[in-house]
């Protein structure tokens, strides 16, 4: 998500900032290129015209003019005014209420408002440790309520059953009622969809709403569909009380319009983004961290609490303990590394978190490609304990069966092996005390031990 309004307001900033002095002529023309790349991202006009506003007022500002520094102050002001648009900080749900805790989903049919259930179900399980349980109230698509219930197992939640013969209302009356008697601490209200917004959806999910008296009511958006999903979401926050907003489908949406439109246009915060098809990629939404994505300066508070989330602990410890005594590093311990890569979302998932990617050319980013992980990881396990142990014997035959039994060419397992082999001279540095040494040499350098000067990244 925002991939094209990341690189052109990168550029801009740069250029900005690359200036000894501001004028209200250079940033008048800055900002114009900040208002194209806006509107290219689909994002609505009055969120636009009220966002530069705002800026032009504060660059023109002792704040910028007068700073040492003064692209960098601008910078700071577009990031501050970008997070006051789509809202100070993480709003987590209010989980404080008396059990159960009802949350009501509501949206467009084909936001993901079911499969959205279910995510929410597993990220209030796993990171909230809340028992939960999951209803359908949707009678008019009876795969809707299978789905829900294929959904519920799948996550470990409780199910209240239903079928399209029940009345939603009294759907909702047996499930808040099962949900007391198997102590349920959140109750999950997945509603009908529909293909556009009607007075009889309107009047259905009012009436829910009024009866349940959840305390959130959720409008699932799919990010896609650009400015219309600000207008949707105005037309369900006016016709329900909502407490926020999910957005869906976030990795297919390059431009990010609408998560920089929904915030300003209904009033109510975006607390969760959906980022892929897993039932784990449903991640809190944080306004802050958002800005700095955009802004090419990376999201390193999410990558950390990634790694802390997805990383087997277990296991990073060994191989470190291993590496610090100069075991060799095997290709089991390659097939780990690679693992590890794909439980945190693949290469593609973690680049735009890393600050400096939005000045990395479109030619190398192109390259990263995690079919390519899942590729070589299956190149290794078509490898015998043995092969892997002694990469070596890896010749001609046994060659040509590990491509045949991995569904690859032999150019790609000699590809593998020679990335391996990369690795593990690395690897051979790194080990006992080769990291302090390292560092040491790239202290003399003038080089960060993060990577090269100037902040870029170290590949």
């Amino acid at each position: 998500m925002f991939d094209n309004l990341s690189e052109r307001l990168a550029t801009t900033m740069q250029r900005l900032r690359g200036k000894g002095r501001l004028t209200e002529k250079n940033i008048s023309e800055g900002l114009r290129e900040v208002r194209v790349a806006l509107l290219e991202a689909d994002v609505a006009l009055p969120v636009v015209q009220d966002f530069l506003q705002r800026v032009k007022a504060r660059a023109l500002g002792q704040e910028v003019l007068t700073s040492l520094e003064p692209g960098q102050a601008l910078v700071k002001v577009v990031n501050d005014e970008l997070v006051a648009t789509i809202g100070p900080a993480n709003e987590p749900l209010n989980l404080n209420a008396p059990s159960p805790v009802i949350v009501l989903m509501a949206g467009l049919q084909g936001a993901g408002k079911t499969t959205t259930a279910g995510k929410l179900a597993k990220h209030l399980m796993e990171r909230e440790k809340k028992r939960v349980m999951l209803v359908s109230c949707d009678v008019y698509r009876p795969a809707a309520i299978e789905q829900l219930k294929l959904l519920a197992e799948q996550v470990g939640a409780l199910h209240c059953p239903s079928s399209v013969a029940d009345e939603p209302l009294e759907i909702a009356s047996r499930a808040v009622a099962d949900a007391k008697r198997f102590g349920a601490e959140v109750l999950i209200v997945d509603t009908a969809g529909r293909l556009g917004i009607d007075e009889r959806m309107m009047a259905e999910i009012g009436a829910l709403q009024q009866q349940l008296q959840p305390t959130e009511t959720l409008f699932v958006v799919d990010s896609l569909t650009g400015q219309d999903a600000a207008n949707s979401a105005k037309a369900f926050s006016d016709a329900l009380d909502l407490t926020g907003v999910v957005l869906t489908k976030t990795d297919g949406d390059a431009r990010g319009g609408a998560a920089l439109s929904v915030r300003q246009v209904t009033g109510k915060p975006i607390k969760y983004i959906g980022l892929g098809e897993k039932m784990e990629a449903l991640e809190p939404f944080h306004p802050d961290r958002i800005a700095s994505r955009i802004l090419g300066m990376g999201d390193v508070l999410s990558l950390v609490e990634q790694v802390e989330r997805k990383v087997d602990h277990k296991k990073a410890q060994k191989f470190a303990k291993k590496m610090s005594k100069g075991t060799r590093f095997t290709l089991d311990d390659f097939k780990d590394q690679l693992e590890q890569i794909g439980n945190m979302g693949g290469l593609t998932g973690l680049m735009d978190k890393i600050p400096g990617m939005a000045q990395v050319p479109d030619a190398v980013k192109a390259k990263v490609n995690d079919k390519d992980t899942a590729r070589m990881i299956a190149i290794v396990n078509s490898m015998t304990p043995k092969e892997r142990r002694f990469p070596d014997l890896i010749r001609g035959s046994r060659k040509r069966r590990i491509a045949n039994g991995s569904g690859t060419k032999l150019a790609d397992v000699s590809k593998v092996l020679k990335q391996f082999t990369q690795m593990q001279r690395m690897m051979k540095k790194m080990s006992g005390g080769g990291m302090q040494k390292m560092m040491k040499k790239m202290a003399k350098a003038g080089m960060p031990p993060g990577g090269m000067p100037g902040g870029g990244m170290g590949f």
